[in-house]
Protein backbone atom coordinates (compact mmCIF):
# COMPACT_ATOMS: atom_id res chain seq x y z
CA UNK A 1 0.00 0.00 0.00
CA UNK A 2 1.44 3.41 -0.88
CA UNK A 3 -0.05 6.70 0.90
CA UNK A 4 -1.50 8.80 -1.91
CA UNK A 5 -4.04 11.36 0.29
CA UNK A 6 -4.40 13.03 3.57
CA UNK A 7 -7.96 13.61 4.44
CA UNK A 8 -8.78 16.05 7.18
CA UNK A 9 -12.55 14.56 8.60
CA UNK A 10 -14.62 15.47 11.26
CA UNK A 11 -14.43 12.10 13.30
CA UNK A 12 -18.28 11.97 14.38
CA UNK A 13 -19.58 13.49 11.20
CA UNK A 14 -17.32 12.31 8.53
CA UNK A 15 -18.14 8.89 6.81
CA UNK A 16 -16.90 6.46 4.50
CA UNK A 17 -18.04 4.64 1.70
CA UNK A 18 -16.29 1.11 1.38
CA UNK A 19 -17.12 -0.97 -1.52
CA UNK A 20 -17.04 -5.04 -1.52
CA UNK A 21 -15.37 -7.18 -3.98
CA UNK A 22 -18.17 -8.94 -5.17
CA UNK A 23 -21.96 -9.21 -5.00
CA UNK A 24 -21.86 -11.45 -1.21
CA UNK A 25 -19.15 -8.83 0.19
CA UNK A 26 -20.44 -6.39 2.70
CA UNK A 27 -20.85 -2.92 1.27
CA UNK A 28 -21.90 0.18 3.13
CA UNK A 29 -21.02 3.56 4.74
CA UNK A 30 -19.50 3.95 8.20
CA UNK A 31 -19.01 6.59 10.30
CA UNK A 32 -15.39 7.68 10.71
CA UNK A 33 -15.31 6.60 14.43
CA UNK A 34 -17.03 3.20 13.75
CA UNK A 35 -15.22 0.17 13.00
CA UNK A 36 -16.35 -1.73 9.51
CA UNK A 37 -17.52 -5.71 9.44
CA UNK A 38 -15.23 -7.73 8.56
CA UNK A 39 -15.44 -11.63 7.98
CA UNK A 40 -15.47 -13.82 10.87
CA UNK A 41 -13.03 -16.74 9.82
CA UNK A 42 -10.84 -17.61 6.65
CA UNK A 43 -13.41 -19.80 4.95
CA UNK A 44 -15.69 -16.76 5.02
CA UNK A 45 -13.47 -14.57 3.84
CA UNK A 46 -12.54 -16.26 0.77
CA UNK A 47 -16.27 -17.31 0.13
CA UNK A 48 -17.57 -14.21 0.09
CA UNK A 49 -14.17 -11.42 -0.05
CA UNK A 50 -11.51 -11.36 -2.52
CA UNK A 51 -8.85 -13.86 -1.56
CA UNK A 52 -5.82 -11.89 -1.72
CA UNK A 53 -6.88 -8.81 0.15
CA UNK A 54 -7.12 -9.18 4.24
CA UNK A 55 -8.80 -5.64 5.47
CA UNK A 56 -8.20 -5.08 8.81
CA UNK A 57 -10.68 -3.36 11.62
CA UNK A 58 -8.87 -0.88 12.07
CA UNK A 59 -8.92 0.51 8.52
CA UNK A 60 -11.55 1.05 5.82
CA UNK A 61 -10.96 -1.05 2.62
CA UNK A 62 -12.60 -0.40 -0.70
CA UNK A 63 -11.87 -3.22 -3.65
CA UNK A 64 -11.94 -0.31 -6.12
CA UNK A 65 -13.99 1.83 -5.37
CA UNK A 66 -13.96 4.14 -1.95
CA UNK A 67 -15.46 7.54 -1.25
CA UNK A 68 -15.19 9.82 2.04
CA UNK A 69 -17.59 12.37 3.18
CA UNK A 70 -15.62 14.76 5.52
CA UNK A 71 -18.61 15.75 7.56
CA UNK A 72 -17.97 19.57 7.70
CA UNK A 73 -19.87 20.36 4.47
CA UNK A 74 -17.02 20.19 2.34
CA UNK A 75 -16.98 18.30 -1.41
CA UNK A 76 -16.84 14.25 -1.32
CA UNK A 77 -13.63 13.25 -2.57
CA UNK A 78 -14.22 9.85 -4.87
CA UNK A 79 -11.18 7.05 -5.06
CA UNK A 80 -11.46 4.73 -7.76
CA UNK A 81 -9.59 2.46 -10.68
CA UNK A 82 -9.34 4.37 -13.49
CA UNK A 83 -10.10 1.18 -15.05
CA UNK A 84 -12.14 -1.95 -13.36
CA UNK A 85 -12.44 -4.05 -16.32
CA UNK A 86 -8.23 -4.29 -16.51
CA UNK A 87 -7.28 -3.47 -12.72
CA UNK A 88 -9.00 -3.34 -9.14
CA UNK A 89 -6.54 -1.79 -6.91
CA UNK A 90 -7.24 -1.82 -3.20
CA UNK A 91 -7.84 1.18 -1.34
CA UNK A 92 -7.11 1.83 2.37
CA UNK A 93 -8.40 4.63 4.57
CA UNK A 94 -6.90 5.00 8.10
CA UNK A 95 -8.54 6.84 10.72
CA UNK A 96 -5.81 9.28 12.51
CA UNK A 97 -7.76 11.23 14.58
CA UNK A 98 -8.72 13.62 12.39
CA UNK A 99 -7.58 12.71 9.84
CA UNK A 100 -7.73 9.80 7.14
CA UNK A 101 -4.96 8.81 5.61
CA UNK A 102 -5.51 7.04 2.25
CA UNK A 103 -3.70 4.36 0.30
CA UNK A 104 -4.04 1.98 -2.40
CA UNK A 105 -1.79 -0.99 -3.94
CA UNK A 106 -2.34 0.32 -7.60
CA UNK A 107 -2.74 3.09 -9.61
CA UNK A 108 -6.35 5.34 -8.07
CA UNK A 109 -7.94 8.21 -9.47
CA UNK A 110 -9.63 10.89 -6.89
CA UNK A 111 -11.46 13.39 -7.18
CA UNK A 112 -13.51 16.07 -5.43
CA UNK A 113 -17.70 15.98 -6.36
CA UNK A 114 -19.08 18.91 -4.48
CA UNK A 115 -22.56 18.14 -6.44
CA UNK A 116 -25.65 17.51 -4.84
CA UNK A 117 -27.36 14.49 -2.93
CA UNK A 118 -23.98 13.98 -0.54
CA UNK A 119 -22.14 10.62 -1.27
CA UNK A 120 -25.09 8.74 -2.93
CA UNK A 121 -25.38 11.33 -5.34
CA UNK A 122 -21.39 11.38 -5.80
CA UNK A 123 -21.36 7.93 -6.44
CA UNK A 124 -23.86 8.56 -8.84
CA UNK A 125 -21.72 10.71 -10.81
CA UNK A 126 -19.07 8.41 -10.56
CA UNK A 127 -21.24 5.57 -11.98
CA UNK A 128 -22.33 6.87 -14.84
CA UNK A 129 -18.91 8.27 -15.95
CA UNK A 130 -17.83 4.59 -15.67
CA UNK A 131 -20.21 2.90 -17.27
CA UNK A 132 -19.61 5.19 -20.02
CA UNK A 133 -15.96 4.35 -20.05
CA UNK A 134 -17.26 0.66 -19.94
CA UNK A 135 -19.23 1.33 -23.23
CA UNK A 136 -22.62 0.05 -21.52
CA UNK A 137 -25.30 0.40 -24.06
CA UNK A 138 -29.27 0.86 -23.45
CA UNK A 139 -30.44 -1.73 -20.33
CA UNK A 140 -32.87 -3.98 -21.49
CA UNK A 141 -36.25 -3.87 -19.23
CA UNK A 142 -35.68 -7.10 -16.21
CA UNK A 143 -38.05 -9.58 -16.44
CA UNK A 144 -40.37 -11.14 -14.07
CA UNK A 145 -39.45 -14.15 -12.54
CA UNK A 146 -40.06 -17.47 -10.30
CA UNK A 147 -37.30 -19.10 -8.84
CA UNK A 148 -37.16 -22.56 -6.81
CA UNK A 149 -34.34 -21.81 -4.78
CA UNK A 150 -35.73 -20.04 -1.48
CA UNK A 151 -38.41 -22.46 -0.60
CA UNK A 152 -37.05 -26.27 -2.10
CA UNK A 153 -32.86 -25.09 -2.10
CA UNK A 154 -31.07 -28.23 -3.60
CA UNK A 155 -34.04 -30.72 -2.71
CA UNK A 156 -35.99 -29.12 -6.20
CA UNK A 157 -38.16 -31.80 -8.55
CA UNK A 158 -39.59 -31.78 -11.48
CA UNK A 159 -42.74 -32.14 -9.18
CA UNK A 160 -42.50 -29.05 -7.99
CA UNK A 161 -41.52 -27.49 -10.57
CA UNK A 162 -44.57 -28.54 -11.96
CA UNK A 163 -46.72 -27.87 -8.97
CA UNK A 164 -45.46 -23.68 -9.36
CA UNK A 165 -45.95 -23.43 -13.01
CA UNK A 166 -49.62 -24.94 -12.68
CA UNK A 167 -50.35 -22.60 -9.86
CA UNK A 168 -48.63 -19.52 -11.61
CA UNK A 169 -51.06 -20.20 -13.61
CA UNK A 170 -54.43 -20.25 -11.75
CA UNK A 171 -53.30 -17.67 -9.47
CA UNK A 172 -52.74 -15.47 -12.40
CA UNK A 173 -49.80 -14.24 -11.09
CA UNK A 174 -47.70 -11.65 -13.72
CA UNK A 175 -43.99 -13.90 -14.21
CA UNK A 176 -42.62 -14.24 -17.31
CA UNK A 177 -39.66 -16.49 -16.57
CA UNK A 178 -39.71 -19.79 -14.26
CA UNK A 179 -36.14 -20.35 -13.38
CA UNK A 180 -34.99 -23.48 -11.50
CA UNK A 181 -32.24 -23.31 -9.65
CA UNK A 182 -29.55 -25.76 -7.93
CA UNK A 183 -30.24 -29.27 -7.82
CA UNK A 184 -31.31 -30.44 -11.10
CA UNK A 185 -27.30 -31.47 -11.38
CA UNK A 186 -26.03 -34.46 -10.62
CA UNK A 187 -22.52 -32.55 -9.33
CA UNK A 188 -21.52 -29.32 -9.71
CA UNK A 189 -19.70 -29.22 -12.90
CA UNK A 190 -22.16 -31.89 -14.42
CA UNK A 191 -24.57 -29.47 -15.62
CA UNK A 192 -25.87 -31.69 -18.75
CA UNK A 193 -26.14 -34.89 -15.71
CA UNK A 194 -29.24 -34.74 -14.24
CA UNK A 195 -30.01 -35.94 -10.71
CA UNK A 196 -32.75 -38.58 -10.27
CA UNK A 197 -35.57 -36.06 -9.38
CA UNK A 198 -35.13 -34.59 -12.83
CA UNK A 199 -36.47 -36.64 -15.72
CA UNK A 200 -36.05 -34.35 -18.66
CA UNK A 201 -35.33 -30.41 -18.77
CA UNK A 202 -36.29 -30.07 -22.46
CA UNK A 203 -39.68 -31.62 -21.10
CA UNK A 204 -39.79 -29.28 -18.71
CA UNK A 205 -38.71 -26.52 -20.67
CA UNK A 206 -41.90 -27.63 -23.17
CA UNK A 207 -44.12 -27.43 -20.56
CA UNK A 208 -43.14 -24.07 -19.72
CA UNK A 209 -43.13 -22.81 -22.78
CA UNK A 210 -46.85 -24.10 -23.50
CA UNK A 211 -47.95 -22.36 -20.61
CA UNK A 212 -46.79 -18.95 -22.50
CA UNK A 213 -43.95 -18.57 -20.10
CA UNK A 214 -40.22 -18.21 -20.54
CA UNK A 215 -37.03 -20.92 -18.90
CA UNK A 216 -34.50 -19.82 -16.63
CA UNK A 217 -31.70 -21.78 -15.21
CA UNK A 218 -28.96 -21.34 -12.49
CA UNK A 219 -25.92 -22.53 -13.64
CA UNK A 220 -22.40 -22.18 -11.76
CA UNK A 221 -20.34 -22.64 -14.58
CA UNK A 222 -16.61 -22.03 -13.52
CA UNK A 223 -17.25 -24.24 -10.60
CA UNK A 224 -16.22 -27.93 -11.00
CA UNK A 225 -17.16 -29.79 -7.70
CA UNK A 226 -14.13 -32.45 -6.05
CA UNK A 227 -17.24 -35.56 -6.74
CA UNK A 228 -17.31 -34.20 -10.40
CA UNK A 229 -16.72 -36.09 -13.55
CA UNK A 230 -15.67 -32.96 -15.28
CA UNK A 231 -12.70 -32.37 -12.29
CA UNK A 232 -11.91 -36.63 -12.58
CA UNK A 233 -11.79 -36.17 -16.60
CA UNK A 234 -9.92 -33.23 -17.15
CA UNK A 235 -8.01 -32.17 -13.92
CA UNK A 236 -5.67 -30.41 -16.64
CA UNK A 237 -8.60 -27.89 -17.11
CA UNK A 238 -8.30 -26.41 -13.31
CA UNK A 239 -6.65 -23.32 -12.02
CA UNK A 240 -3.44 -24.64 -10.24
CA UNK A 241 -1.69 -24.08 -7.52
CA UNK A 242 1.77 -24.51 -5.99
CA UNK A 243 0.74 -28.12 -4.74
CA UNK A 244 -2.33 -29.11 -7.08
CA UNK A 245 -5.42 -27.20 -7.90
CA UNK A 246 -6.41 -24.39 -6.45
CA UNK A 247 -9.36 -24.79 -3.76
CA UNK A 248 -11.48 -21.89 -3.96
CA UNK A 249 -14.03 -22.78 -1.19
CA UNK A 250 -16.00 -25.74 0.55
CA UNK A 251 -19.79 -26.30 -0.22
CA UNK A 252 -21.99 -29.48 -1.09
CA UNK A 253 -20.05 -30.81 1.01
CA UNK A 254 -16.82 -31.29 -1.37
CA UNK A 255 -13.96 -28.82 -2.21
CA UNK A 256 -14.55 -26.73 -4.99
CA UNK A 257 -12.16 -26.04 -8.10
CA UNK A 258 -12.10 -22.98 -10.62
CA UNK A 259 -11.88 -24.04 -14.29
CA UNK A 260 -8.77 -21.94 -16.22
CA UNK A 261 -11.27 -20.34 -18.47
CA UNK A 262 -8.29 -19.64 -20.95
CA UNK A 263 -7.85 -23.50 -22.10
CA UNK A 264 -9.49 -24.41 -25.16
CA UNK A 265 -10.72 -27.18 -23.77
CA UNK A 266 -12.85 -25.24 -21.21
CA UNK A 267 -13.98 -22.77 -23.69
CA UNK A 268 -15.24 -25.60 -25.98
CA UNK A 269 -17.24 -27.16 -22.70
CA UNK A 270 -18.73 -24.01 -21.45
CA UNK A 271 -19.63 -23.21 -25.05
CA UNK A 272 -21.11 -26.64 -25.19
CA UNK A 273 -23.19 -26.28 -21.77
CA UNK A 274 -24.60 -23.34 -22.33
CA UNK A 275 -25.42 -23.82 -26.28
CA UNK A 276 -27.12 -26.45 -25.49
CA UNK A 277 -29.04 -25.30 -22.77
CA UNK A 278 -30.44 -22.24 -25.17
CA UNK A 279 -31.14 -24.80 -27.70
CA UNK A 280 -33.66 -26.67 -25.53
CA UNK A 281 -35.55 -23.31 -25.37
CA UNK A 282 -33.89 -21.49 -22.30
CA UNK A 283 -33.12 -17.74 -22.19
CA UNK A 284 -32.80 -16.79 -18.99
CA UNK A 285 -29.05 -17.83 -17.32
CA UNK A 286 -28.62 -17.12 -13.82
CA UNK A 287 -24.79 -17.95 -13.41
CA UNK A 288 -23.51 -17.84 -9.78
CA UNK A 289 -20.38 -18.28 -7.87
CA UNK A 290 -18.47 -16.87 -10.57
CA UNK A 291 -16.04 -14.95 -8.82
CA UNK A 292 -14.10 -18.26 -8.51
CA UNK A 293 -13.14 -17.63 -12.37
CA UNK A 294 -11.01 -14.70 -10.73
CA UNK A 295 -9.19 -16.84 -8.53
CA UNK A 296 -5.24 -16.48 -8.32
CA UNK A 297 -3.52 -19.30 -10.00
CA UNK A 298 -1.76 -20.43 -12.82
CA UNK A 299 -3.68 -20.68 -15.87
CA UNK A 300 -2.83 -22.17 -19.21
CA UNK A 301 -2.36 -18.63 -20.57
CA UNK A 302 -0.41 -16.23 -18.18
CA UNK A 303 -3.66 -14.38 -18.13
CA UNK A 304 -4.08 -12.10 -15.27
CA UNK A 305 -7.34 -13.26 -13.38
CA UNK A 306 -9.21 -10.30 -14.26
CA UNK A 307 -8.83 -10.94 -17.76
CA UNK A 308 -9.71 -14.53 -17.30
CA UNK A 309 -12.45 -13.89 -15.50
CA UNK A 310 -14.19 -11.62 -18.31
CA UNK A 311 -12.96 -14.09 -21.09
CA UNK A 312 -14.95 -16.78 -19.41
CA UNK A 313 -18.22 -14.69 -19.07
CA UNK A 314 -17.54 -13.27 -22.63
CA UNK A 315 -17.61 -17.39 -23.61
CA UNK A 316 -20.57 -17.83 -21.87
CA UNK A 317 -22.43 -15.08 -23.48
CA UNK A 318 -21.45 -15.85 -26.90
CA UNK A 319 -22.72 -19.19 -26.29
CA UNK A 320 -26.57 -18.15 -25.32
CA UNK A 321 -26.38 -15.15 -27.64
CA UNK A 322 -29.37 -12.70 -26.80
CA UNK A 323 -31.11 -14.69 -23.71
CA UNK A 324 -30.87 -12.32 -20.55
CA UNK A 325 -27.80 -12.62 -18.42
CA UNK A 326 -27.71 -12.35 -14.58
CA UNK A 327 -24.76 -12.82 -12.58
CA UNK A 328 -23.96 -13.54 -9.00
CA UNK A 329 -21.25 -13.79 -6.74
CA UNK A 330 -19.42 -11.68 -8.67
CA UNK A 331 -16.56 -9.57 -9.02
CA UNK A 332 -18.62 -6.38 -9.34
CA UNK A 333 -16.32 -3.48 -10.63
CA UNK A 334 -14.73 -5.51 -13.29
CA UNK A 335 -18.45 -6.69 -14.60
CA UNK A 336 -19.83 -3.48 -15.78
CA UNK A 337 -20.83 -3.50 -19.28
CA UNK A 338 -20.91 -7.82 -19.53
CA UNK A 339 -24.27 -8.50 -17.68
CA UNK A 340 -28.32 -7.45 -17.99
CA UNK A 341 -28.64 -7.65 -14.42
CA UNK A 342 -26.69 -8.34 -11.43
CA UNK A 343 -26.97 -9.22 -7.65
CA UNK A 344 -25.83 -7.05 -5.74
CA UNK A 345 -25.95 -8.12 -2.25
CA UNK A 346 -25.58 -11.39 -0.03
CA UNK A 347 -28.55 -14.05 -0.20
CA UNK A 348 -31.25 -13.30 1.69
CA UNK A 349 -32.88 -16.08 3.67
CA UNK A 350 -36.01 -16.53 5.85
CA UNK A 351 -34.59 -15.48 8.28
CA UNK A 352 -33.60 -11.97 9.76
CA UNK A 353 -30.47 -12.23 11.23
CA UNK A 354 -27.33 -13.41 9.41
CA UNK A 355 -25.50 -16.85 10.98
CA UNK A 356 -22.87 -15.84 13.23
CA UNK A 357 -24.05 -12.18 12.47
CA UNK A 358 -21.53 -11.69 9.72
CA UNK A 359 -22.98 -9.65 7.05
CA UNK A 360 -21.72 -11.39 4.21
CA UNK A 361 -23.68 -14.50 4.89
CA UNK A 362 -27.81 -14.80 4.37
CA UNK A 363 -30.27 -13.27 6.15
CA UNK A 364 -32.09 -10.34 5.05
CA UNK A 365 -30.37 -7.72 7.21
CA UNK A 366 -26.96 -8.65 5.39
CA UNK A 367 -28.77 -7.91 1.73
CA UNK A 368 -30.39 -5.01 3.01
CA UNK A 369 -27.38 -3.21 4.13
CA UNK A 370 -25.66 -3.87 1.44
CA UNK A 371 -28.63 -3.91 -1.69
CA UNK A 372 -29.28 -0.06 -0.16
CA UNK A 373 -25.10 0.85 -0.48
CA UNK A 374 -25.15 -0.29 -4.32
CA UNK A 375 -28.50 0.91 -5.33
CA UNK A 376 -26.62 3.70 -7.73
CA UNK A 377 -25.48 1.10 -9.75
CA UNK A 378 -29.07 0.17 -10.97
CA UNK A 379 -29.98 1.61 -14.15
CA UNK A 380 -26.58 2.57 -15.07
CA UNK A 381 -24.66 -1.00 -14.63
CA UNK A 382 -27.16 -3.21 -14.91
CA UNK A 383 -30.62 -3.80 -13.41
CA UNK A 384 -30.34 -4.70 -9.56
CA UNK A 385 -31.10 -7.32 -8.52
CA UNK A 386 -31.58 -7.42 -4.34
CA UNK A 387 -32.67 -11.17 -4.14
CA UNK A 388 -36.08 -12.69 -4.56
CA UNK A 389 -39.17 -12.02 -2.83
CA UNK A 390 -40.22 -14.31 0.15
CA UNK A 391 -43.13 -13.52 1.99
CA UNK A 392 -44.84 -16.47 3.23
CA UNK A 393 -45.79 -16.55 6.69
CA UNK A 394 -42.93 -17.96 8.06
CA UNK A 395 -40.31 -15.59 6.76
CA UNK A 396 -39.11 -12.98 9.34
CA UNK A 397 -39.67 -9.37 9.30
CA UNK A 398 -41.33 -10.50 5.57
CA UNK A 399 -42.67 -6.69 5.64
CA UNK A 400 -39.39 -5.05 5.38
CA UNK A 401 -38.04 -7.19 3.13
CA UNK A 402 -40.70 -6.97 0.45
CA UNK A 403 -40.50 -2.86 0.91
CA UNK A 404 -36.59 -3.51 0.32
CA UNK A 405 -37.64 -5.42 -2.71
CA UNK A 406 -40.08 -2.42 -4.17
CA UNK A 407 -37.74 0.11 -3.45
CA UNK A 408 -34.42 -1.26 -5.02
CA UNK A 409 -35.59 -4.06 -6.53
CA UNK A 410 -34.41 -3.80 -10.36
CA UNK A 411 -35.51 -7.34 -10.77
CA UNK A 412 -37.94 -8.77 -9.10
CA UNK A 413 -37.92 -12.23 -8.48
CA UNK A 414 -40.83 -14.51 -6.22
CA UNK A 415 -39.21 -17.63 -4.63
CA UNK A 416 -41.62 -18.80 -2.52
CA UNK A 417 -43.88 -21.93 -3.18
CA UNK A 418 -46.74 -20.33 -4.23
CA UNK A 419 -49.41 -22.75 -2.30
CA UNK A 420 -48.03 -21.50 1.24
CA UNK A 421 -48.65 -18.19 0.45
CA UNK A 422 -51.18 -16.28 2.46
CA UNK A 423 -53.71 -13.61 1.32
CA UNK A 424 -51.24 -10.76 2.58
CA UNK A 425 -48.22 -12.82 0.93
CA UNK A 426 -49.96 -13.15 -2.13
CA UNK A 427 -51.06 -9.79 -3.15
CA UNK A 428 -47.74 -8.20 -2.17
CA UNK A 429 -46.21 -11.09 -4.27
CA UNK A 430 -48.70 -10.17 -6.90
CA UNK A 431 -48.55 -6.01 -7.39
CA UNK A 432 -44.91 -6.17 -6.67
CA UNK A 433 -44.28 -8.24 -9.95
CA UNK A 434 -46.62 -5.71 -11.39
CA UNK A 435 -45.10 -2.84 -10.87
CA UNK A 436 -41.84 -2.59 -13.44
CA UNK A 437 -39.38 -0.60 -12.10
CA UNK A 438 -37.59 1.94 -13.58
CA UNK A 439 -34.11 1.85 -15.04
CA UNK A 440 -33.35 5.14 -12.55
CA UNK A 441 -31.42 5.28 -9.45
CA UNK A 442 -32.91 5.53 -6.13
CA UNK A 443 -31.35 7.08 -3.33
CA UNK A 444 -30.40 5.11 -0.10
CA UNK A 445 -32.76 5.66 2.60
Amino acid sequence: MEPIAELKVDPTRGRVFEHGWQSWSTTTTYRVDERPHRPANEANRILHYRPESHPTEEAFHGEGLLAVDPGDGGPITVFAAPDARTAVPSVRAEPRGDRLIVSADGPVEHHEDDGPGGLDGALARWADADAQRAGVGELRPAPTVWCSWYHYFTHVTEADMDENLAALDDLDLPVDVVQLDDGYQTEIGDWLSLSDRFASLEGMVDRIRKRGRRTGIWVAPFYAGARSELAARHPEWLVQGDNGPVVTGHNWDQDLYALDTTHPGVEEHLTHVFATMRDWGIDYFKIDFIYTAAFPGHRREEADPLAAYRRGVQTVRRAIGDAYLLGCGAPILPSVGLFDAMRVSPDTAPHYEPETGELAKPGSRAAMLTGRARAFQHGRFWANDPDCLIVRPEVERREEWADHVARYGGLRASSDRLADLDDWGLETTRRLLSQAPPAVFVPSA
